[in-house]
C-alpha cells in the first residue's frame, strides 16, 4: 500500500482537556486500525476465578499482531502521519515489541523503518523485527544510548521519531483494547492492566473512564522497577532506575504524556515479586492452555494477590494480557 493512499484522519482533540488524547482520539484508532489489528478475545478461566475470589476477564493481547498490544499503537501512529512525513520513514528504540509493533505497521504503509535497540534483546524479537523488514541499529542497553542513537539515525535519513509510548497516537491506539474489553465483557467493576511506560494504561484510563465514570482501574508493576507505585504514592513522577526483573516489558519510567493520566485516574499501583510473577505466567499456560510473557503475568499475579483480593465492591474485573512473547529457550522454570 502506498503511503498517500492511506487516510490520516488525525485526532480533533478537545482543547478543553488536560491530556494527550480523549474518547474522540480513541474511536478515530478505531476506525484507522480496524483493517489491520485483530479484535482479541476475551477469555474466562473457571479456576482462576476460584484463586481471585471473583470473575475475570481475560482481554487476550497475546493474540493480537506480533503477540502484544503494541501494534495497536504503532499502527495507529504510522497510519496517521501525513503521505509526505510517511515517506521520510520512522524511527524508534525499544527492546522488543514496540520495535516489532513498528517494523510491521512500516511495512503495512511500505515505509521504511529504523529500529535502535540494546545488543542485549531478546533474539526472537530481534529476529522479528529483522522478518518484517525494518533496519537494526545496536546499542548499549541503556536509555542514554538508545535516545543518541535514535537521534542520530534520524538526523541521518530525515525519519520520524514514533517513541514506544509517550506519544498521542501511540496512547490512543492502545486505549482500543479497553473499547473492545468493555464491549465484549459488560458491566465490568474494575480493570488491571501492566504498567511500564504507562502508554497501555493511561489510554485504557482515557477509553473506560469516558464510557463509565465509576469503573475503578488499577496498576500491575513489578516490585524490582516500581517507579509507577511509587510515583502514586508520592504525587509526582519518580524516574526508573536500576530496574532488575524478568518482565522486560515494564522496565521504562512512566512519560510525561502518561504520567498526568494514571496520577489522575488509577486508584492503586500493586507490585509483585518476580516469584508471582512465574507462578502466575505458569499457571495462565497449565490452566488456560495459552502462552503469555512475564510482562502480562504481573496484572495476572496482582489480580490474583491478596492485595487486590481484599478490595471490596468488584465482582466483575477485566485482566489485559499485554503480549505472549517468550524466548522459550530461556523460561523462568
Amino acid at each position: 500500500m502506498e503511503a498517500g493512499r492511506i487516510r490520516a484522519i488525525g485526532c480533533n482533540r478537545s482543547e478543553m482537556t488536560r491530556y494527550a488524547i480523549d474518547l474522540e482520539c480513541v474511536r478515530q484508532a478505531t476506525e484507522r486500525i480496524a483493517p489491520y489489528a485483530h479484535r482479541t478475545p476475551v477469555l474466562t478461566c473457571a479456576a482462576l476465578d476460584v484463586l481471585a475470589g471473583r470473575p475475570l476477564f481475560f482481554k487476550c493481547e497475546n493474540f493480537q499482531r506480533v503477540g502484544a498490544f503494541k501494534f495497536r499503537g504503532a499502527c495507529n501512529a504510522v497510519l496517521a502521519l501525513a503521505g509526505d512525513v510517511a515517506a521520510r520513514g520512522v524511527v524508534t528504540h525499544s527492546s522488543g515489541n514496540h520495535a516489532q509493533a513498528l517494523a510491521l505497521a512500516a511495512s503495512i504503509r511500505n515505509i521504511v523503518a529504523h529500529v535502535v535497540m540494546p545488543h542485549n534483546a531478546m533474539p526472537v524479537k530481534r529476529r522479528a523485527v529483522q522478518g518484517y523488514g525494518a533496519t537494526i541499529y545496536a546499542c548499549e542497553p541503556t536509555l542514554a544510548a538508545r535516545e543518541a542513537t535514535a537521534a542520530r539515525v534520524m538526523e541521518q535519513t530525515g525519519a520520524v521519531l514514533i517513541p514506544p509510548y509517550d506519544h498521542g497516537d501511540i496512547i490512543a491506539g492502545q486505549a482500543t483494547v479497553a473499547l473492545e474489553l468493555m464491549h465484549d465483557a459488560a458491566e465490568l467493576d474494575a480493570l488491571v492492566a501492566p504498567v511500564g511506560g504507562g502508554g497501555l494504561l493511561s489510554g485504557i484510563c482515557i477509553a473506560a473512564r469516558a464510557i463509565n465514570p465509576a469503573i475503578r482501574l488499577f496498576g500491575a508493576e513489578p516490585t524490582g522497577a516500581d517507579d509507577a507505585a511509587r510515583s502514586l504514592a508520592a504525587g509526582r513522577l519518580i524516574p526508573q532506575t536500576g530496574a532488575n526483573t524478568l518482565a522486560d516489558g515494564l522496565l521504562t519510567s512512566l512519560g510525561q504524556l502518561t504520567w498526568p493520566i494514571i496520577r489522575d485516574h488509577v486508584e492503586r499501583i500493586i507490585t509483585v515479586s518476580d516469584d508471582k510473577t512465574i507462578q502466575a505466567m505458569r499457571l495462565v499456560w497449565e490452566r488456560m492452555k495459552i502462552i503469555i510473557e512475564p510482562s502480562s503475568a504481573v496484572a495476572v499475579a496482582a489480580a490474583l494477590g491478596d492485595e487486590f483480593r481484599s478490595l471490596d465492591g468488584m465482582s466483575r474485573v477485566g485482566v489485559v494480557l499485554s503480549g505472549g512473547n517468550v524466548d522459550l529457550d530461556r523460561l523462568p522454570w
